[in-house]
């Protein structure tokens, strides 16, 4: 069967430089901050609020560890040049060494938490220095994979790229100019050396895009992707991975005592006059 994860560019880039327009100045804001990896993500949030505010508007922060690759710089480099936003740098390996040498039994994965919630300290620490909101940079196939740390690099005030698929950010970015050495490298959180991402996951974007379109767009049951094509091992380990990672795509759960719970009845923008 043909699954198209296609997207309209053009209308894709009106939709969501007017959204980054529209939710930074609904607050009183007029900036925003980014946290640049070097990576495809961080890339196209970083192009669509520049186009949406103005570069001078945009600051871009690079967060390298010690053992990040010098390439994830050069490359976030090529953006902020490309683009002419404002940029700082800031190295976290003062941050988090102290509590790595604490508990040197620490793995990588603890650590790469870590390394992530720390860049998201400087992240809303720059947020208020620069006077404007965060920008997120996690896209649809990561939230729905809980491939991400919460508090970490999921924080931010809005998420422009959240809706779209790994596969549509790389045709985004395409359509938008991204340097060509961001659109074909290996995706990489760059928490430890070698790491990549679908090393760790399993298995690659293309095929995990493919089969989220169809269970959550599609709204497919596990049985009729098994009937589509896709091995029954393979479905069954993204659903489950979908349904244990939910707590990270939703505020904490609050227990109900009143009539107006805030996340149950307390929801919608009348509730707080807008």
């Amino acid at each position: 069967m043909e699954i198209n994860l296609n997207i309209n560019t053009e209308l894709a880039r009106q939709i969501l430089t007017g959204f980054i327009r529209s939710e930074i100045t609904r607050t009183g804001f007029t900036k925003a901050v980014i946290n640049l990896s070097g990576g495809i993500d961080s890339a196209l949030s970083c192009y669509l609020a520049a186009e949406a505010l103005g570069p001078q508007n945009v600051l871009a922060i690079r967060l390298p560890y010690r053992t990040s690759s010098r390439d994830s710089l050069e490359h976030a480099q090529l953006v902020i040049d490309a683009l002419g936003v404002q940029s700082i740098t800031y190295e976290i390996s003062p941050m988090v060494e102290p509590l790595f040498a604490q508990f040197p039994a620490m793995s990588n994965v603890r650590k790469g938490n870590a390394m992530a919630r720390a860049r998201m300290i400087v992240l809303y620490d720059q947020s208020m220095a620069f006077n404007g909101l965060a920008v997120g940079t996690g896209n649809k196939t990561e939230i729905l994979l809980g491939y991400t740390t919460l508090f970490g690099d999921s924080a931010c005030a809005l998420n422009p790229i959240g809706d779209l698929y790994k596969t549509q950010v790389r045709q985004l970015s395409r359509a938008l100019g991204v340097p060509e050495p961001l659109l074909s490298k290996a995706p990489s959180a760059d928490l430890w050396i070698g790491q990549t991402d679908e090393d760790e996951l399993g298995y690659t974007y293309a095929e995990v895009d493919r089969l989220l379109y169809l269970l959550v767009d599609q709204r497919y049951l596990p049985a009729e992707c098994v009937a589509a094509g896709f091995a029954e091992a393979f479905v069954q380990a993204v659903v489950n991975r979908v349904q244990r990672n939910q707590f990270k795509r939703i505020l904490p759960p609050i227990a109900k005592l009143s009539n107006r719970t805030i996340g149950y009845d307390f929801l919608y923008l009348r509730d707080w006059g807008t």
